[in-house]
């Protein structure tokens, strides 16, 4: 039975608080058992999702010491270490590249598992069982190892299916065929040279199968460097933490130890690179330094020679001493530049540091050559002559102490990376999360679980309280509730034509328990009944309803029973012949009913049956007509029930549903009084409404209204719906 909200007219916030909580208590047990089976099933997600392992490794970037004039300008510039530069060394594919290729990640094996728990099992280390020989799932213990598989490009990316003959032969397949066979250990071509393949080892029953995917190797490189995380330890620090995630937990640490060990091993030969370009840069310039010093030296021992050897004074030589220092420190600077000039522009800070550091020399070195130039001629000179005499021999023995330095960097190079921790494993599958996951899926529950309820309960609102009913103007004849045992008479059927079974009445609720409450509230209608009855202009009374399923029916056939049971003499007729079963009540069959006696087929002692209820008598639908509204709108119709109305205290007659049919339409115009039938929590008010200006508008007036199947529910408002009813 649907049962959904509505709202009174008064409080509505309140109320409609109210009505939430109360649409919650009333279908607890719905939102308990939906909520059960979302735990249930995130439950079993986790225990059968693949775990995922986390690994970790840790490296240092020291501060390269400084090995060429070069490096001694970046103590003046404050240079960071190079963190992110490292980063992006190790992300390229001179190191992932390499890792792919020793590892042979462009090569994908995966065993074929049974499906949904073959994973869960071989983790479990749940072995072949002896009956599952041949099949050609794969358990744990079972492996496959490939050396290479050369493919050309029209296969990569292509899956190819390696089954297990013995312990040394496998067959392999394409696209469902079979292209040959090979051994272990041996290079085999397949289809014509375009594969080959050498497999490593092979541990696994016959039948078993895996799948092989030779990928392109741009394709696992990129996916190695989106699985590789790298990130820095602190702030400035140079300690790098390599971390990678995977299901295989010998796997994630064989390929990040693989990596950092490339990395240290390029950044090795990198370091001794740098040294050996150094090393010939100075190389290059010793001679022409010696030149210029063996130069400097003749050119001052000739003006000494011809001045017949001259003396400086203190002020000479003071001036003199701090000139060589300008001239060696801006000789530094002039070999850092021209190594900064192959790597930078003017515009890099660095390049830009050292130059302005070399103009505020030139400036400092300006302003002695103003004081020399105050100087007696010949101290000048002599003064000039020795300058680039001691530049050029302190340059030279510079020259000659880098090029030993260079010489024994590049034999003893180790670089300025080394690995702080080995990758390692953290012992415990970083997700699936089981308990978020469980907790996850209770939440997801029983949000969907009460979303659904309050939706469905939005989109269905029924009549709950008489009161709503009496809004409309329809006086409320009687409440009956809902009945138990009635529940218990009810048998589902299924008739050829029907899509599903349906529910019908096996008894008489007032005759096999006269004492329920359900044929109490009917007696109370009964005489509520007798006094309305009063006025009508005969003894019959239709009772109808806005839909199907609603206990038309059930009112009838009790009713009836109840008044017959007072002592009067009573007939209840089906007018539904479409799908009446008010002689299932009775233990009787259709045919031989209103159908045969309105279309002349028998005649009416023939068509009135008895029951088990002393004075009550009934007519069956018969069988289904093609033309139920027409047999009721002739005029035998009519005869019929002049002729039996007579006969009886009261005549009952149930018809279908006045929105789905026109046939009440029709019977209303027949009879003195007009009961509606509402289910409690079926029918919205708008829905009755609309059945009641139906019959209006046909000239039949709607005397009183009972409320069908009343239960006590925490809910208590009211809305609209939407309703639409096939009948046939």
């Amino acid at each position: 039975m649907s049962q959904s909200p509505a709202a009174p007219s008064s409080s509505d916030d309140q109320i409609d608080i109210g009505r939430l909580v109360g649409l919650l208590i009333d279908h607890k047990w719905l939102i308990a058992v939906i909520t059960g089976i979302f735990v249930v099933m995130g439950g079993i997600y986790a225990l059968l999702a693949t775990p995922i392992y986390h690994a970790e490794a840790l490296v240092q970037v020291e501060e390269e010491s400084p090995s060429n004039p070069l490096e001694d300008v970046s103590s003046l510039l404050g240079v960071e270490p190079p963190s992110q530069a490292e980063i992006e060394i190790i992300r390229s594919r001179m190191v992932l590249g390499q890792a792919v290729d020793l590892l042979n990640m462009d090569i994908v094996v995966e065993p074929k598992r049974l499906p949904l728990i073959g994973d869960f099992l071989a983790r479990r280390g749940v072995e072949r069982p002896g009956f599952l020989n041949g099949w050609g799932s794969t358990w744990a213990g079972e492996s496959l190892e490939i050396n290479e598989m050369p493919v050309i490009d029209d296969y990569r990316g292509e899956t190819f299916t390696l089954e297990v003959l013995d312990s040394q032969r496998y067959a392999l397949f394409y696209d469902g065929e079979r292209v040959g066979e090979g051994r272990v250990g041996e290079l085999v071509d397949f289809l014509d040279g375009a594969v080959a393949l050498r497999v490593k080892s092979l541990s696994a029953a016959p039948g078993a199968r895996f799948d092989i995917t030779r990928k392109s190797r741009m394709q696992a490189f990129i996916e190695l460097r989106q699985a590789l995380v790298i990130k820095e330890q602190g702030t400035e620090t140079g300690i790098l933490n390599l971390s990678l995630t995977g299901p295989d937990r010998q796997a994630i640490k064989e390929t990040l130890n693989t990596i950092a060990d490339i990395y240290l091993s390029q950044n090795i030969r990198r370091q001794s690179a740098e040294a050996r370009r150094s090393l010939e840069f100075l190389d290059e310039q010793v001679p022409k330094v010696r030149g210029e010093l063996q130069a400097a030296e003749n050119k001052f021992n000739r003006y000494r020679t011809q001045q017949e050897s001259v003396d400086m004074t203190l002020e000479t030589e003071s001036v003199l001493e701090r000139l060589v220092n300008l001239e060696g420190k801006l000789n530094e600077l002039e070999f850092a530049e021209s190594d900064l000039a192959q790597r930078f522009t003017p515009g890099h800070p660095t390049y830009a540091a050292l130059l302005d550091k070399k103009r505020q020399l030139e400036r400092e070195r300006d302003k002695l050559d103003e004081r020399i130039s105050a100087m007696p001629e010949t101290q000048q000179e002599i003064l000039r002559l020795k300058r680039d005499v001691e530049v050029n021999q302190q340059i030279y023995i510079q020259l000659l102490n880098k090029v030993q330095e260079m010489e024994i960097a590049e034999a003893s190079t180790v670089g300025n990376v080394r690995i702080l921790d080995e990758a390692d494993i953290i012992p415990a599958p970083v997700s699936p999360n089981k308990p978020l996951i469980v907790m996850v899926s209770l939440l997801l529950g029983g949000l969907l679980a009460v979303g659904w309820v309050l939706v469905r309960a939005a989109f269905n609102r029924g009549v709950e309280s008489p009161e709503q009913l009496e809004e409309l103007g329809i006086p409320v004849y009687a409440t009956v509730p809902l009945s138990e045992e009635q529940q218990k008479l009810v048998k589902r059927v299924k008739r050829r034509h029907d899509a599903t079974a349906k529910d019908v009445p096996n008894g008489v609720l007032a005759h096999s328990n006269p004492s329920d409450t359900a044929i109490e509230a009917l007696r109370g209608l009964r005489t509520s009944l007798h006094f309305a009855m009063l006025e009508s202009s005969n003894n019959r009374m239709m009772i109808t309803g806005p839909s199907p399923g609603i206990g038309k029916s059930f009112v009838s056939v009790n009713l009836a029973a109840v008044c017959a049971q007072g002592g009067q003499r009573v007939l209840v007729i089906d007018a539904d012949m479409r799908k009446g079963h008010v002689h299932t009540a009775f233990g009787g069959k259709s045919e031989h009913g209103l159908s045969e006696l309105l279309s002349g087929k028998i005649d009416r002692g023939s068509a009135i049956r008895t029951s088990e209820i002393d004075g009550l008598h009934y007519i069956s639908r018969g069988m289904a007509p093609p033309n139920p509204s027409e047999l009721l709108m002739h005029e035998s119709f009519t005869r019929l029930l002049d002729e039996l109305s007579p006969s009886y205290d009261l005549v009952i007659i149930d018809t279908p549903p006045i929105l789905a049919v026109t046939d009440a339409a029709i019977v209303g115009k027949q009879v003195g009084t007009t009961l509606m039938i509402a289910r409690f929590q079926l029918n919205p008010p708008k829905e009755i409404g609309i059945a009641q200006r139906r019959l209006g508008n046909a000239g039949v007036e709607v005397k009183g209204c009972i409320l069908n199947a009343m239960e006590h529910k925490a809910a208590t408002s009211y809305g609209y719906g939407y309703y639409s009813y096939s009948y046939k």
